[in-house]
């Protein structure tokens, strides 16, 4: 398969020391199965960092996932599981890994993340609010986080 990272930046080599921590599956390098998406985000980081927008492109096996190769937690929807592990990562008090898998697969929850967290922490929603809360805008889109060196060595750049 082919996974797409936008960015602002060209990215001689996959550093996870330079990706972001406290996301929604930790600190990882972030890709997604959809072009277009890579694309608004590449256009995202340019209009708040600068920059030039570009899309890299990875050859990922697939396979892999199911072979027993890597630790890879999989998140098929908008669960209260999903909540809870997104809620656990973004309000970690250091940037370390909050878990050990290689790879999380899940949705993408919406832009407004940080609002929805401090609601469900002041108990102004409960968790199946906070789920929904947390929905996609523009629906159901899913993403893969490349969480260790090991993962990103299964990644191919084309």
């Amino acid at each position: 398969m082919i996974l797409y990272h936008g960015t602002n930046t060209e990215i001689a080599q996959i550093d996870l020391m330079q990706c972001r921590p406290f996301k929604d599956f930790g600190r990882a390098f972030y890709l997604s199965e959809i072009r277009s998406q890579a694309d608004e985000v590449a256009h995202s980081r340019t209009i708040f960092f600068g920059g030039t927008p570009m899309v890299h492109q990875f050859e990922f096996d697939e396979t892999i996932l199911q072979s027993g190769e890597l630790k890879v937690k999989r998140f098929e929807g908008y669960t209260r599981e999903w909540a809870n592990f997104i809620f656990l990562n973004r309000n970690a008090t250091t940037p370390e890994a909050m878990h050990d898998y290689d790879v999380v697969y899940g949705p993408i929850a919406n832009d407004r993340v940080g609002l929805q967290i401090r609601r469900f922490q002041d108990k102004a929603i409960d968790i199946d609010q906070f789920v929904a809360a947390l929905e996609y805008m523009r629906g159901i889109t899913f993403q893969y986080a490349f969480c260790t060196q090991k993962a990103i060595q299964t990644l191919q750049r084309l």
